[in-house]
């Protein structure tokens, strides 16, 4: 890791993070267009902009380039992402505006108490139930933006099976969070 002050942000991780937020507005257009093959194109750019994040990561400690912008940029870009498409979902009908609001909702807190916790200068790692919310959230979307059913499966009522699972999941590593940060906090305190 480069040392603080004198880190490079503009990097192969961090590029790959601001892609990410640079598909956003393509993929609500796409959204909006009629038909299977431009719901198929929108599925597919949001996988590979999922695989992204992924690779952001990875690259990061593979090439000792983790930095502060990289630490915020990256969960930052993964909620513009997911937040912006559940809005147009949930706008086409495609998915329920309760599931939006809660995901949306955790997402500002946890964001918010990233924050508060950094302004404190603690650090309230994420679990594994964070990483598996995220998952099931994009493939929740992958799947309502396909849309039209594949192979005889309809793969949009998948979607929100998976959606629906990923909102308990999200409420409760909100929850979590919510708990592990409060440890925290007593324990500096105290």
């Amino acid at each position: 890791m480069e040392a603080a002050g004198r880190e490079n942000p503009i990097n192969l991780p961090n590029l790959l993070s601001l892609v990410r937020v640079g598909s956003i507005p393509i993929l609500v257009g796409l959204v909006y267009l009629p038909g299977p093959h431009w719901s198929a194109l929108a599925a597919g750019l949001f996988f590979v902009a999922g695989l992204t994040d992924l690779l952001d990561g990875w690259l990061a400690r593979r090439m000792k380039k983790i930095t502060v912008l990289g630490q915020y940029l990256d969960p930052v870009a993964d909620k513009l992402l997911v937040a912006s498409l559940l809005v147009v979902l949930t706008e086409q009908g495609r998915a329920p505006a309760w599931m939006t609001i809660i995901i949306v909702c955790r997402e500002i807190g946890v964001t918010g108490l990233r924050a508060l916790a950094a302004s404190q200068r603690m650090t309230v790692p994420s679990d594994r139930w964070g990483k598996s919310k995220t998952a099931l959230q994009m493939l929740g979307i992958f799947l309502l933006l396909l849309h039209q059913p594949v192979g005889g499966v309809e793969v949009e009522r998948w979607g929100w099976y998976a959606l629906c699972l990923a909102v308990v999941i999200t409420a409760w590593s909100g929850l979590a969070y919510v708990v592990r940060f409060r440890r925290l906090l007593l324990a500096k305190q105290g």
